[in-house]
């Protein structure tokens, strides 16, 4: 007698499954890993509307030096249009000091305060280095610990989750 028959055996998480192909367990996982995104932000808005409350990091906001009114501008509208930021605040002439190239570098900058959702940080990022005239455009992102939840919510409206 076989010693296996009559038993019941429990599939583990390294039993595979002789109905389930590769095809199909790649399939799941490409599904599951395509919704993380969608799922994590129902979670963060169910949290938000049961707990009255904000989850730290769901916001950032990012900081971004352009070298005249102009590209700000040009560059703010465009992140906007995009519907990648909530809101950007453009402050005039702001005084930076920086190395490029071995050298100790002054400059009148015009900086760019940038308000989005966090999983859009990296759209905006590529965005950016693709249309900024600096060959290293600054582009540097802080989350958002908390704030008014109100105006965390308009936030959410203003710039669509993927």
């Amino acid at each position: 007698m076989n010693d296996r028959q009559g038993q019941d055996h429990a599939l583990t998480p390294f039993t595979t499954c002789p109905e389930v192909t590769s095809t199909q367990r790649c399939d799941g996982m490409v599904l599951t890993m395509s919704m993380y995104p969608m799922l994590r932000a129902l979670c963060v808005q169910l949290h938000s509307a049961f707990m009255g409350s904000y989850v730290p990091g769901h916001h950032s906001v990012l900081l971004i030096n352009c070298p005249n009114e102009q590209a700000a501008k040009d560059i703010g509208r465009a992140l906007m249009e995009r519907r990648m930021a909530a809101c950007i605040n453009i402050l005039p002439r702001t005084s930076t000091m920086y190395y490029w190239k071995g050298e100790i570098q002054d400059a009148t900058e015009i900086l760019m305060f940038v308000k989005t959702r966090t999983s859009k940080i990296q759209r905006v990022t590529d965005f950016v280095k693709s249309v900024h005239p600096y060959e290293t455009p600054e582009v540097l992102s802080f989350p958002v610990e908390d704030g008014s939840l109100p105006y965390m919510k308009w936030m959410d409206e203003a710039v669509p989750d993927d």
